[in-house]
Protein backbone atom coordinates (compact mmCIF):
# COMPACT_ATOMS: atom_id res chain seq x y z
CA UNK A 1 0.00 0.00 0.00
CA UNK A 2 1.47 3.35 -1.10
CA UNK A 3 2.00 5.94 1.51
CA UNK A 4 1.82 9.67 0.89
CA UNK A 5 4.42 11.93 2.38
CA UNK A 6 3.20 14.08 5.23
CA UNK A 7 3.49 17.80 4.65
CA UNK A 8 4.16 19.77 7.77
CA UNK A 9 3.81 23.52 8.00
CA UNK A 10 5.58 25.60 10.55
CA UNK A 11 3.48 28.40 11.96
CA UNK A 12 5.32 31.63 12.31
CA UNK A 13 4.63 33.59 15.46
CA UNK A 14 2.35 36.60 14.92
CA UNK A 15 4.05 39.86 14.26
CA UNK A 16 2.83 42.77 16.36
CA UNK A 17 3.51 46.09 14.80
CA UNK A 18 1.92 48.92 16.67
CA UNK A 19 2.02 51.42 13.87
CA UNK A 20 1.10 49.09 10.99
CA UNK A 21 -1.77 50.84 9.30
CA UNK A 22 -2.00 51.74 5.58
CA UNK A 23 -3.26 55.25 4.76
CA UNK A 24 -7.04 55.42 4.59
CA UNK A 25 -7.06 58.49 2.39
CA UNK A 26 -4.61 58.75 -0.53
CA UNK A 27 -3.00 62.05 -1.30
CA UNK A 28 -4.75 63.78 -4.19
CA UNK A 29 -5.17 67.30 -5.57
CA UNK A 30 -8.63 67.57 -4.01
CA UNK A 31 -7.65 66.21 -0.60
CA UNK A 32 -4.09 67.28 0.21
CA UNK A 33 -3.75 65.42 3.46
CA UNK A 34 -3.48 61.94 4.81
CA UNK A 35 -4.55 60.61 8.15
CA UNK A 36 -2.65 58.25 10.39
CA UNK A 37 -4.10 56.63 13.45
CA UNK A 38 -2.24 54.82 16.20
CA UNK A 39 -4.25 51.63 16.55
CA UNK A 40 -3.48 48.36 18.22
CA UNK A 41 -3.48 45.60 15.58
CA UNK A 42 -4.90 42.17 16.11
CA UNK A 43 -2.30 39.39 15.75
CA UNK A 44 -2.58 37.61 12.38
CA UNK A 45 -1.59 34.03 11.56
CA UNK A 46 -1.16 33.29 7.85
CA UNK A 47 -1.74 29.64 6.92
CA UNK A 48 -2.64 28.11 3.54
CA UNK A 49 -3.11 31.60 2.03
CA UNK A 50 -5.95 32.30 4.47
CA UNK A 51 -6.05 34.95 7.20
CA UNK A 52 -7.12 33.89 10.65
CA UNK A 53 -7.48 36.24 13.59
CA UNK A 54 -6.04 35.02 16.82
CA UNK A 55 -8.29 35.87 19.72
CA UNK A 56 -6.77 38.12 22.32
CA UNK A 57 -7.92 37.45 25.87
CA UNK A 58 -10.75 39.77 27.00
CA UNK A 59 -8.54 40.98 29.84
CA UNK A 60 -6.22 42.67 27.34
CA UNK A 61 -9.07 44.77 25.98
CA UNK A 62 -10.23 45.62 29.50
CA UNK A 63 -6.80 46.87 30.52
CA UNK A 64 -6.44 48.86 27.31
CA UNK A 65 -9.85 50.47 27.74
CA UNK A 66 -9.08 51.29 31.35
CA UNK A 67 -5.84 53.00 30.34
CA UNK A 68 -7.67 55.15 27.80
CA UNK A 69 -10.32 56.18 30.30
CA UNK A 70 -7.75 57.13 32.92
CA UNK A 71 -5.68 59.11 30.44
CA UNK A 72 -8.66 60.95 28.96
CA UNK A 73 -10.19 61.71 32.34
CA UNK A 74 -6.86 63.04 33.58
CA UNK A 75 -6.41 65.14 30.44
CA UNK A 76 -9.89 66.61 30.89
CA UNK A 77 -9.16 67.62 34.48
CA UNK A 78 -5.83 69.11 33.42
CA UNK A 79 -7.34 71.20 30.60
CA UNK A 80 -10.23 72.41 32.77
CA UNK A 81 -7.74 73.48 35.43
CA UNK A 82 -5.62 75.26 32.86
CA UNK A 83 -8.63 77.10 31.42
CA UNK A 84 -9.71 78.24 34.87
CA UNK A 85 -6.17 79.41 35.66
CA UNK A 86 -5.99 81.36 32.39
CA UNK A 87 -9.24 83.25 33.00
CA UNK A 88 -8.36 83.88 36.66
CA UNK A 89 -4.97 85.29 35.68
CA UNK A 90 -6.47 87.83 33.30
CA UNK A 91 -9.16 88.73 35.85
CA UNK A 92 -6.40 89.42 38.33
CA UNK A 93 -4.51 91.58 35.82
CA UNK A 94 -7.69 93.53 35.10
CA UNK A 95 -8.48 94.11 38.77
CA UNK A 96 -4.95 95.36 39.37
CA UNK A 97 -5.42 97.67 36.35
CA UNK A 98 -2.39 96.27 34.58
CA UNK A 99 -4.39 95.75 31.38
CA UNK A 100 -7.75 97.19 30.42
CA UNK A 101 -10.88 95.07 30.46
CA UNK A 102 -11.52 95.11 26.70
CA UNK A 103 -7.98 93.91 25.98
CA UNK A 104 -8.23 91.24 28.67
CA UNK A 105 -11.49 89.96 27.19
CA UNK A 106 -10.00 89.66 23.71
CA UNK A 107 -6.81 87.99 24.93
CA UNK A 108 -8.94 85.39 26.70
CA UNK A 109 -10.90 85.02 23.45
CA UNK A 110 -7.67 84.33 21.53
CA UNK A 111 -5.71 82.22 24.00
CA UNK A 112 -8.43 80.04 25.54
CA UNK A 113 -9.50 78.46 22.25
CA UNK A 114 -5.99 78.07 20.83
CA UNK A 115 -4.57 76.59 24.03
CA UNK A 116 -7.56 74.26 24.30
CA UNK A 117 -6.98 73.04 20.75
CA UNK A 118 -3.26 72.74 21.42
CA UNK A 119 -4.01 70.31 24.27
CA UNK A 120 -5.79 67.80 22.03
CA UNK A 121 -2.70 65.60 21.53
CA UNK A 122 -2.55 64.77 25.24
CA UNK A 123 -5.80 62.80 24.90
CA UNK A 124 -5.64 59.12 23.99
CA UNK A 125 -6.20 57.50 20.60
CA UNK A 126 -9.54 56.11 21.75
CA UNK A 127 -12.61 56.97 19.68
CA UNK A 128 -14.15 58.40 22.85
CA UNK A 129 -11.29 60.85 23.44
CA UNK A 130 -13.02 63.64 21.53
CA UNK A 131 -16.00 63.46 23.87
CA UNK A 132 -13.77 63.78 26.91
CA UNK A 133 -12.16 66.82 25.29
CA UNK A 134 -15.58 68.29 24.50
CA UNK A 135 -16.42 68.19 28.21
CA UNK A 136 -14.14 71.20 28.73
CA UNK A 137 -16.17 73.70 26.65
CA UNK A 138 -19.38 71.91 27.67
CA UNK A 139 -18.72 72.73 31.32
CA UNK A 140 -18.05 76.32 30.35
CA UNK A 141 -21.27 76.30 28.33
CA UNK A 142 -23.24 75.21 31.41
CA UNK A 143 -21.53 77.92 33.44
CA UNK A 144 -22.50 80.61 30.92
CA UNK A 145 -26.11 79.43 30.88
CA UNK A 146 -26.40 79.48 34.66
CA UNK A 147 -24.96 82.98 34.99
CA UNK A 148 -26.54 84.32 31.79
CA UNK A 149 -30.00 83.35 33.06
CA UNK A 150 -29.12 85.02 36.39
CA UNK A 151 -29.61 81.78 38.29
CA UNK A 152 -26.27 82.53 39.94
CA UNK A 153 -24.47 85.89 40.02
CA UNK A 154 -20.76 86.21 39.32
CA UNK A 155 -19.68 89.78 38.66
CA UNK A 156 -16.09 88.80 37.87
CA UNK A 157 -17.20 86.44 35.10
CA UNK A 158 -19.57 89.02 33.63
CA UNK A 159 -16.91 91.72 33.59
CA UNK A 160 -14.25 89.47 32.07
CA UNK A 161 -16.21 88.19 29.04
CA UNK A 162 -18.87 90.81 28.26
CA UNK A 163 -18.71 94.26 26.65
CA UNK A 164 -21.35 96.10 28.67
CA UNK A 165 -21.37 94.09 31.89
CA UNK A 166 -24.85 92.61 31.41
CA UNK A 167 -25.58 88.96 32.32
CA UNK A 168 -27.64 88.36 29.17
CA UNK A 169 -24.55 89.05 27.06
CA UNK A 170 -23.20 85.70 28.24
CA UNK A 171 -25.93 84.03 26.18
CA UNK A 172 -24.70 85.58 22.94
CA UNK A 173 -21.04 85.90 21.89
CA UNK A 174 -19.41 83.91 24.73
CA UNK A 175 -21.99 81.11 24.43
CA UNK A 176 -21.63 80.93 20.64
CA UNK A 177 -17.86 80.74 21.11
CA UNK A 178 -17.96 77.62 23.32
CA UNK A 179 -20.63 76.02 21.11
CA UNK A 180 -18.27 76.31 18.14
CA UNK A 181 -15.52 74.71 20.21
CA UNK A 182 -17.83 71.78 21.00
CA UNK A 183 -18.93 71.44 17.36
CA UNK A 184 -15.38 71.40 15.98
CA UNK A 185 -14.23 68.96 18.64
CA UNK A 186 -17.02 66.41 18.19
CA UNK A 187 -17.41 66.61 14.39
CA UNK A 188 -13.84 67.16 13.16
CA UNK A 189 -11.51 66.58 16.13
CA UNK A 190 -7.75 66.55 15.49
CA UNK A 191 -7.98 64.26 12.45
CA UNK A 192 -9.20 66.90 10.01
CA UNK A 193 -7.77 70.27 8.95
CA UNK A 194 -11.30 71.67 8.78
CA UNK A 195 -11.82 72.02 12.52
CA UNK A 196 -8.27 73.22 13.11
CA UNK A 197 -8.51 76.01 10.52
CA UNK A 198 -12.01 77.13 11.54
CA UNK A 199 -11.07 77.44 15.23
CA UNK A 200 -7.85 79.21 14.34
CA UNK A 201 -9.77 81.81 12.35
CA UNK A 202 -12.39 82.28 15.08
CA UNK A 203 -9.93 82.51 17.96
CA UNK A 204 -6.83 84.04 16.44
CA UNK A 205 -8.05 85.88 13.35
CA UNK A 206 -11.28 87.38 14.68
CA UNK A 207 -9.71 88.13 18.06
CA UNK A 208 -6.73 90.05 16.69
CA UNK A 209 -8.96 91.98 14.26
CA UNK A 210 -10.80 93.62 17.16
CA UNK A 211 -7.59 94.50 19.04
CA UNK A 212 -5.83 96.03 16.03
CA UNK A 213 -8.98 97.67 14.69
CA UNK A 214 -9.69 99.52 17.93
CA UNK A 215 -6.16 100.89 18.16
CA UNK A 216 -5.16 101.51 14.56
CA UNK A 217 -8.46 101.47 12.70
CA UNK A 218 -8.37 105.02 11.35
CA UNK A 219 -9.31 104.13 7.79
CA UNK A 220 -12.75 102.53 7.71
CA UNK A 221 -14.06 100.04 5.17
CA UNK A 222 -16.45 101.84 2.78
CA UNK A 223 -19.33 99.39 3.16
CA UNK A 224 -19.00 99.11 6.96
CA UNK A 225 -17.88 102.09 9.02
CA UNK A 226 -17.68 99.86 12.11
CA UNK A 227 -14.77 97.92 10.59
CA UNK A 228 -11.35 99.12 9.50
CA UNK A 229 -8.77 98.12 6.93
CA UNK A 230 -6.22 97.58 9.70
CA UNK A 231 -8.50 95.13 11.49
CA UNK A 232 -9.33 93.16 8.33
CA UNK A 233 -5.72 92.99 7.15
CA UNK A 234 -4.58 91.82 10.57
CA UNK A 235 -7.33 89.20 10.68
CA UNK A 236 -6.31 87.77 7.33
CA UNK A 237 -2.58 87.80 8.12
CA UNK A 238 -2.73 86.49 11.70
CA UNK A 239 -5.54 84.04 10.93
CA UNK A 240 -3.53 82.62 8.03
CA UNK A 241 -0.34 82.32 10.11
CA UNK A 242 -2.06 80.74 13.11
CA UNK A 243 -3.99 78.30 10.91
CA UNK A 244 -0.82 77.23 9.12
CA UNK A 245 1.07 76.94 12.40
CA UNK A 246 -1.64 74.80 14.01
CA UNK A 247 -1.79 72.53 10.95
CA UNK A 248 1.97 72.06 11.15
CA UNK A 249 1.67 71.41 14.89
CA UNK A 250 -0.85 68.59 14.39
CA UNK A 251 1.05 67.17 11.42
CA UNK A 252 4.06 66.70 13.70
CA UNK A 253 1.98 64.27 15.76
CA UNK A 254 0.99 62.41 12.58
CA UNK A 255 -2.73 63.13 12.63
CA UNK A 256 -2.55 64.08 8.97
CA UNK A 257 0.07 64.68 6.32
CA UNK A 258 -0.12 67.82 4.24
CA UNK A 259 0.79 68.75 0.72
CA UNK A 260 2.12 72.13 1.80
CA UNK A 261 1.95 74.13 -1.46
CA UNK A 262 -1.73 73.19 -1.88
CA UNK A 263 -2.40 73.58 1.83
CA UNK A 264 -1.05 77.14 1.91
CA UNK A 265 -3.27 78.10 -1.03
CA UNK A 266 -6.33 76.60 0.63
CA UNK A 267 -5.65 78.16 4.02
CA UNK A 268 -5.21 81.54 2.32
CA UNK A 269 -8.58 81.06 0.63
CA UNK A 270 -10.26 80.22 3.93
CA UNK A 271 -8.65 83.23 5.63
CA UNK A 272 -9.74 85.55 2.82
CA UNK A 273 -13.37 84.36 2.83
CA UNK A 274 -13.58 84.49 6.64
CA UNK A 275 -12.12 88.02 6.63
CA UNK A 276 -14.66 89.20 4.07
CA UNK A 277 -17.53 87.75 6.10
CA UNK A 278 -16.22 89.34 9.30
CA UNK A 279 -16.07 92.74 7.61
CA UNK A 280 -19.73 92.70 6.54
CA UNK A 281 -22.28 94.85 8.39
CA UNK A 282 -23.95 92.51 10.89
CA UNK A 283 -25.35 94.90 13.49
CA UNK A 284 -28.27 93.08 15.06
CA UNK A 285 -27.53 90.11 12.82
CA UNK A 286 -25.29 87.06 12.97
CA UNK A 287 -22.52 87.12 15.58
CA UNK A 288 -18.89 86.81 14.43
CA UNK A 289 -18.42 83.84 16.74
CA UNK A 290 -20.92 81.98 14.56
CA UNK A 291 -20.39 83.44 11.08
CA UNK A 292 -16.57 83.25 11.04
CA UNK A 293 -16.16 79.60 12.15
CA UNK A 294 -19.11 78.35 10.08
CA UNK A 295 -17.96 80.00 6.86
CA UNK A 296 -14.43 78.79 7.59
CA UNK A 297 -15.73 75.24 7.99
CA UNK A 298 -17.64 75.45 4.71
CA UNK A 299 -14.72 76.90 2.78
CA UNK A 300 -12.26 74.44 4.30
CA UNK A 301 -14.64 71.58 3.50
CA UNK A 302 -14.75 72.64 -0.15
CA UNK A 303 -10.96 72.97 -0.18
CA UNK A 304 -9.76 70.00 1.86
CA UNK A 305 -12.70 67.61 1.69
CA UNK A 306 -14.52 66.18 4.67
CA UNK A 307 -12.64 63.91 7.05
CA UNK A 308 -14.92 62.22 9.64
Amino acid sequence: MATHPTITTTHKPPLLRRHFCPPRYPLSPTTPFLTSHLIRNVPVDVYSKRRRFVLVPPRAFTVDLSNHLVRDAGATVLVVSGAYALVSSFDNLTQRQIIEQSLSRKLVHILSGLLYMGCWPIFSTSTDARYFAALVPLLNCARLLVHGLSLVTNEDLIKSVTREGKPEELLRGPLYYVLMLILSTVVFWRESPIGVVSLSMMCGGDGIADIVGRRFGIHKIPYNKQKSWAGSISMFTVGFLISTGMLYYFSIFGYFELNWPLTIERVATVALVATLVESLPTKGGLDDNISVPLVSMLTAYLSFGFQP
